[in-house]
């Protein structure tokens, strides 16, 4: 059980670390504009999403969700009460990513250094920042989108398919199985994400825009930092342990 506690434990404190970094970065990058949006929101009454989700958490349906309101919807009050419950749940999602980045490391040798661990950083924000947001960017409030749980399908569909397509390319090496990965990674393009029935929405293009590479970028930052802590705290955990593939097998 001990390589399973320090898997835990290195997950912990990199996605401590990390969680906070994000928040301090969405504090000056990503709030300011869902903040204006939501004036946009107010204004024109706003659309259903399906469901409320949190803006400034790390992204599960684009790098991040808009948050969206309704009259009688609860919500955290502006300035150290949002920032709270925003780094709360960056932590969270923090520890949930990298105990899967660490399990996934793990199955293929461990992460030795820092170096390699920003280069699975990379990897962890294609799979679940850079491939979900081409089809499903980010939304600020008051804009339109398509049936939540269509959404989540895809998500979860497109998250699948890269990391299996970046798994065959990176790990087998062969021209054929290279080629299945390529296509495994086009495939939920091919076949397209959700769209609602309009794009019509009070939100200016060019504040989208900047909530798109805001949010894109601090998702990137991110995934660096937490690849690069768990390469530099992994050795004090694990010490001369095997690894979790070497374990199970």
């Amino acid at each position: 059980m001990s390589i399973f506690r320090s898997a835990v434990f290195t997950a912990a404190a990199a996605g401590l670390l990390a969680g906070i970094l994000l928040a301090a970065l969405q504090t000056f990058s990503t709030v300011p504009l869902i903040l204006k949006a939501e004036t946009f929101e107010n204004a024109g009454g706003g659309h259903d999403h399906g469901a409320p989700a949190e803006a400034a958490a790390v992204d599960t349906t684009g790098p991040a969700t808009a948050e969206h309101h309704s009259e009688e919807a609860w919500g955290p009050e502006d300035g150290f009460e949002r920032f709270a419950y925003t780094t709360g749940a960056n932590i969270i999602s923090g520890f949930g990513f990298a105990l899967l980045l660490v399990a996934a490391s793990e199955f293929a040798g461990g992460i030795r250094n820092w170096r390699q661990g920003t280069v699975w950083g990379f990897a962890g924000f294609a799979v679940f920042t850079l491939a979900p947001g081409l089809g499903l960017p980010p939304e600020l409030p008051a804009m339109p989108a398509a049936d939540l749980f269509a959404r989540q399908v895809w998500w979860i569909g497109t998250v699948a398919a890269t990391a299996a397509g970046l798994a065959l390319i990176a790990f087998r090496g062969t021209i054929p199985l290279s080629m299945l990965g390529v296509a495994l990674i086009v495939l939920p393009h091919i076949i397209g994400a959700p769209q609602p029935e309009s794009h019509e929405s009070p939100v200016p293009a060019d504040l989208h825009h900047q909530f798109v590479v805001a949010v894109t970028v601090t998702n990137l930052i991110f995934w660096v930092a937490l690849g690069g802590v768990i390469g530099l705290v992994r050795q004090r955990f694990f010490g001369q342990q095997a690894t979790l593939g070497a374990s199970v097998a």
